[in-house]
């Protein structure tokens, strides 16, 4: 049962994280770094704190009674997580949306999945699954096959990408003059890894979630484990975040005097206040329902995969509502139905992974 809501969690998280750019879609006459640094002001600073007093009252008590340097490396992991999200856009630029996508979101499953079971081998903790586990354990194994497997969906859904960029090339004529593998490959990799210290930061910041789990438990006994303890450790990773983007989108407001946005007559600025809100809110619900679902899978790796499996599975899936896929081939057709057929089977493998512990 403990399996079965776990997934569910991770598919509420999934779909808030490959849906929250939808309302960003409604906003009019801003530049991109006017209504991302506004939504960010929701989706770092406002709502998490929010979140964390509602569940947890004294989390802040919590954050000043632990060890600066569990604090340090919970922000600087967010830091560097806030750094892999920027230079996302670039690795798009340059390999172009699918392969960009494919290579960064593989490598940010892989990493943010094993790179904590290599450090736990190491140093091992109560709770925690050294990498060995993976390879010596049926529910290892069957966590191991479900991330293959859906890197296997990745694959084809990146296939599916490309075989569509370059029909609309062809039909336009026109060919992708940023197009840079040599650049574009090395910054794809930079921004897989460091997209993936958002689990080295929950990971890092995990006593305090540990405290927050303990207090709870003590008023709560023999009611299993605290839904919300990870809401503590958001707030510090979140700061990170909100630090690398703040500077970054501060720079381009400056440079391209783009912070006339928010009084500009034409814009209707209301509405975008709004969707930039809605879209900051549902940004964060991901990790919200993301903690709440490795609460009850108890396991960084397979709730991470599953994490990332369902925002790859729920962004396409918008495209196909969207119509984004309308007119292609019909090899890309079977391509991006196959991605979403054999992610969705990755998701069954390791949710089944839970139940074989």
């Amino acid at each position: 049962m403990n399996a079965l809501a776990g997934v569910l969690f991770h598919f509420i998280g999934g779909f808030a994280s490959g849906s929250f750019y939808v309302p960003y879609k409604k906003v009019k006459g801003w530049s991109w770094e006017s209504m991302w640094i506004l939504g960010g002001l929701f989706s770092w600073i406002l709502v998490p704190p929010l979140a964390a007093y509602i569940t947890i009252p004294n989390f802040m008590d919590i954050i000043r009674d632990t060890d600066v340097s569990v604090v340090g490396y919970t922000f600087l992991f967010g830091l560097l997580w806030g750094i892999g999200g920027l230079t996302y856009g670039l690795g798009v630029r340059y390999l172009g949306v699918s392969l960009g996508s494919s290579i960064m979101l593989g490598l940010s499953m892989v990493l943010g999945a094993l790179m904590p079971a290599f450090y736990y081998f190491v140093n091992p903790s109560p709770g925690k699954h050294g990498i060995d586990y993976f390879f010596s354990t049926t529910s290892g194994l069957c966590v191991m096959v479900g991330l293959l497997v859906c890197l296997l969906g990745v694959y084809l859904c990146g296939k599916a990408g490309m075989l569509k960029e370059k029909g609309l090339s062809k039909l336009s004529g026109k060919a992708e003059t940023e197009y840079n593998f040599g650049v574009g490959i090395v910054v794809a990799i930079v921004s897989g890894m460091l997209s993936a210290c958002f689990n080295f930061g929950i990971e890092s910041g995990k006593p305090m979630a540990d405290v927050a789990n303990q207090l709870w438990k003590s008023l709560n006994p023999g009611q299993g484990e605290f839904l919300y303890q990870n809401n503590v450790t958001y707030v510090v990773i979140l700061w990170g975040g909100f630090t690398t983007n703040f500077i970054w989108c501060t720079y381009l407001l400056i440079k391209n005097k783009t912070y006339a946005d928010y009084g500009k007559p034409s814009a209707p600025n209301g509405k975008n206040l709004l969707f930039s809100a809605l879209a900051g809110t549902t940004w964060y619900l991901q990790f919200f329902f993301y903690g709440m679902g490795e609460s009850r899978l108890g396991n960084g790796a397979s709730s991470w995969i599953l994490h990332m499996a369902f925002i790859i599975l729920i962004s396409n899936a918008w495209g196909i509502i969207l119509k984004e896929w309308k007119g292609v081939s019909r090899p890309t057709s079977r391509a991006i139905v196959w991605g979403i057929v054999t992610i969705i089977l990755s998701i069954c493998i390791v949710g089944l992974a839970k139940t074989l512990e």
